[in-house]
């Protein structure tokens, strides 16, 4: 892998102009009426691949320490509307392989009997995901990285020991790669134990794989999905060496929700919490420049990868996806760092994507969700997918088209989170909330606690999520909110969900 100026790159990215071409949603209409989305294929062209990276907790205020992600901003679609079924690991994963909403995959939380890989894999989850449907296509499938919390490298599931997944032609996963050395591969079944030399730091590992799952599909003239999950900027975010000492003095962003100054309209798990103090918010800060530097090892994944298309003749034939598990919080509504919450900080996350026919710089405004990538990668691939799926293919607003759209986007969260070793539990000045749903609408945010607590923040008035108006609601408008989320709390399969997600 070559060296980067990444000071050099990350100034000549952040000072080049954004070319920005909205997608407005279009009227309604019956869902029957849905045109077929991608692209037409003359006969005989080849498939086109896809390739995703998926960070873990990476926040859209981390963008611009992306060179490579700005890049791909200017050169093909950002999607600053898109969200996940749940701030959290699993939920969130189990919802992008599957394509369905954590009541549909009865993954909640990452252990237990309600979450994490063992409840996603006892359900049947894994019979059905995207690389199942696109090995069924004649794709050449790969996952590496981060697979499910729960998930062993050396494990036994089933009686077959060293566990792989179907639907994975290569498989090379870690199972705590958090600090990025000292840890476990399953490589294709066999397990692979890596050290603390600088060649073991994981990103970069990654990174070779990938990029040789790239060249040997491509010399063979196959087809290709490839997943690439990190485990940056997750905790403790461990930089590659050549990152260490970048960014010295960055502090974390301080917008108006930083240290919030009334939180008396708060539900009761965050009313009560008291201001960030000046040590809380060094570290913070401390943690926040980690988080930066961490991530310059995905940039040059993200560069190499795109190198390595470009240099196998299959750059103009792939879709080159960019996003994140879930978001994070930094300070924002007197919280340390975190997740899990229904605040904009958590759940929308960045969604950029490069590929044939997406128009540079566009930014659709449809509210796309992590249930809506596999039924649009099986689309791009020509594959059909299950009724069963509760997403919906997104291949016309990429590439640029109207289509019918959804208004509201679900949030389903299982808590508070006490499991002793979950890597993502949570202290109560991280925010650790009680069970809850949510739905997304371009007008605002509701969320219903199981303790009888709500939430509304107008989007349009109050875009940093300060000020509750819950108690201002007319009653119709409550009902209407309720009604709206229950809809989608009891909705299966893509036409039933979609419909859900059409509110009156």
């Amino acid at each position: 892998m070559r060296s980067r100026n990444l000071l050099t790159r990350f100034l000549a990215a952040t000072s080049a102009l954004f070319v920005l071409a909205a997608c407005g949603n279009a009227p309604a209409s019956p869902l029957a009426d849905q045109a077929a989305d991608a692209p037409p294929r003359p006969p005989g062209a080849a498939k086109p691949n896809v390739v995703v990276v998926l960070t873990d907790d990476l926040s859209s205020d981390l963008v611009r320490y992306l060179p490579e992600v700005q890049r791909m901003q200017r050169q093909g679609a950002d999607f600053p509307q898109y969200s996940v079924t749940d701030s959290l690991c699993c939920p969130s994963r189990s919802s992008l392989l599957s394509g369905k909403y954590p009541h549909n995959t009865g993954v909640f939380t990452n252990s237990g009997a309600d979450g994490g890989f063992h409840k996603f894999h006892e359900t049947g989850g894994e019979r059905s995901t995207i690389g199942t449907q696109l090995q069924g296509a004649g794709y050449q499938t790969a996952f590496m990285g981060k697979y499910m919390n729960g998930y062993r490298p050396d494990g036994t599931v089933d009686g077959t020991p060293n566990y792989v997944p179907p639907g994975w032609n290569t498989w090379a996963v870690a199972g705590d790669g958090y600090k990025q050395y000292d840890y476990q591969l399953n490589e294709n079944g066999q397990v692979v134990d890596h050290g603390h030399a600088p060649h073991d730091y994981l990103t970069d590992v990654l990174n070779r794989k990938g990029t040789d799952f790239i060249r040997s599909n491509a010399a063979a003239n196959r087809p290709f999905y490839l997943q690439l999950n990190t485990f940056s900027p997750h905790g403790p975010s461990t930089p590659a060496p050549r990152h260490e000492g970048l960014f010295p003095g960055l502090t974390a962003p301080r917008g108006p929700a930083f240290n919030e100054a009334d939180m008396s309209d708060k539900p009761g798990w965050l009313r009560g919490m008291p201001p960030l103090d000046q040590k809380q918010q060094a570290k913070i800060d401390e943690q926040y420049r980690l988080r930066a530097q961490s991530i310059q090892s995905i940039n040059d994944m993200l560069a190499d990868i795109r190198d390595t298309l470009q240099q196998t003749g299959q750059a103009d034939n792939t879709y080159v996806v960019f996003s994140s598990d879930n978001g994070f919080h930094m300070g924002e509504h007197r919280l340390r760092n975190g997740k899990q919450t229904a605040f904009q900080t958590d759940v929308v996350v960045p969604l950029t994507i490069t590929g044939p026919g997406v128009p540079a710089g566009s930014r659709p405004g449809a509210q796309v969700e992590n249930i809506d990538l596999r039924p649009t990668f099986a689309e791009l691939a020509g594959a059909p997918t299950p009724p069963d799926v509760d997403g919906r293919s997104f291949a016309a607003q990429l590439h640029g088209r109207q289509s019918p759209w959804r208004t509201a986007s679900l949030v389903e969260h299982h808590g508070p989170n006490h499991a002793p070793r979950d890597p993502d539990r949570q202290k109560r000045r991280q925010g650790n909330p009680p069970t809850y749903y949510a739905i997304r609408t371009p007008e605002g945010t509701y969320v219903e606690y199981d303790n009888g607590d709500r939430e509304y923040y107008d989007k349009r008035s109050d875009p940093d999520q300060l000020n509750n108006t819950y108690s201002n609601l007319s009653e119709q408008q409550r009902n209407s909110l309720h009604a709206a989320l229950t809809d989608l709390r009891r909705c299966r399969g893509a036409a039933e969900c979609f419909e859900a997600g059409r509110p009156a």
